[in-house]
């Protein structure tokens, strides 16, 4: 649904100081005082400090939001060096939140930055509903189920997100989304029997946006034939992630590198019992242990650049389902429940 405005969108009512002013220039050049602004209110949970969660971490921090809670309940080991560079080398054995505190300070001073090391489990609607956006991965089906069911009560934006090796993913649960584009006119400003003389006409739009539950994707069928016909242009990366999230459902865990062998034949059978062998290769399955610096990089860069259209509410967020496949290293968005 779209919306002509007559003007800009409204103000925020908070003023950035001339420090904040000069430390966001460029980012006030590339999309706004009034974005700015916006940030500068946002406050974000980010649950699950393995290398993803490190790089989602730096980008929102950068950016210039309020407040950034960092959660984890595990700690530190030695597959986190993979990518998990807010954490050092001899925070080893400590949590994994605690241990980003300091790195994670250092980037912006201006964004207060703390950290929760409870189990997500035993959160509720109270903590939840301190934030504009949560983001949470490491965590199974069941949970993060119930974390969007009271996001989506309280209005807050939900994003479940993870890396396994070479491939990552995101599902975007946003509710009654808002946001606005500046659509682009060419206007005839010349005079009749003169050559033909245009000016480009940019006019606010708000438009607004229903993006489907996290269940959707939990209830999707990729045996359904419309979905088959589209494995061999995107790829199968929406099996591999059923693959992965029963992997870690039954087992309570994700592969291992320590454990790689027994681990691969798990993913096989689980592979075999849900598509064929053709769909995954087990070339796919040897690329999903530990996270992969780049991999993590890239998932939490495309995550950050959505947590930031949501807060600004300028620009579409993806809708709904983003897929980094691990062969061809190209993403992709999958609409889930989308009519």
């Amino acid at each position: 649904m779209a919306m002509e405005m007559d003007s800009a969108p409204n103000e925020v009512g908070v003023e950035l100081t001339d420090t904040e002013n000069e430390l966001y220039d460029r980012q006030i050049r590339l999309w706004g005082l009034e974005s700015q602004k916006r940030l500068r209110t946002a406050k974000v949970l980010i649950s699950g400090l393995n290398g993803l969660g490190a790089e989602i971490t730096k980008n929102i921090i950068l950016s210039g939001v309020n407040l950034v809670k960092l959660h984890d309940d595990k700690l530190v080991t030695e597959e986190d060096f993979c990518s998990q560079f807010l954490s050092a080398r001899e925070k080893i054995g400590t949590n994994r939140a605690e241990a980003s505190l300091d790195r994670a300070r250092a980037l912006n001073p201006m964004v207060e930055i703390s950290a929760d090391t409870q189990p997500l489990k035993d959160m509720g609607a109270e903590y939840f509903g301190q934030f504009d956006v949560i983001v949470v991965s490491g965590e199974n089906n069941a949970e993060l189920l119930r974390i969007d069911s009271i996001c989506r009560e309280l209005g807050v934006k939900f994003f479940a997100t993870d890396v396994w090796g070479m491939f990552g993913f995101y599902f975007a649960s946003l509710q009654t989304h808002r946001y606005v584009e500046n659509i682009i006119k060419h206007k005839i400003i010349s005079k009749p029997n003169e050559k033909q003389k245009t000016e480009i006409i940019s006019t606010p739009v708000q438009f607004e946006v229903e993006y489907p539950a996290y269940s959707t994707w939990l209830d999707f069928d990729i045996n359904a034939p419309s979905y088959q016909r589209k494995i061999k242009r995107n790829g199968p990366g929406i099996v591999l992630l059923r693959i992965l999230q029963e992997f870690r459902d039954v087992n309570k865990r994700d592969p291992s590198f320590k454990t790689r062998e027994a681990d691969i034949n798990k993913l096989k059978k689980i592979r075999d019992g849900i598509a064929s062998k053709s769909t995954i290769t087990d070339d796919a399955i040897g690329m999903l242990f530990a996270q992969v610096s780049p991999a993590a990089a890239v998932v939490g860069g495309v995550v950050s650049q959505e947590i930031i259209k949501v807060v600004t509410k300028m620009e579409a967020p993806h809708r709904n389902l983003f897929i980094f496949d691990p062969e061809t290293c190209v993403g992709y968005v999958e609409p889930i429940g989308v009519n």
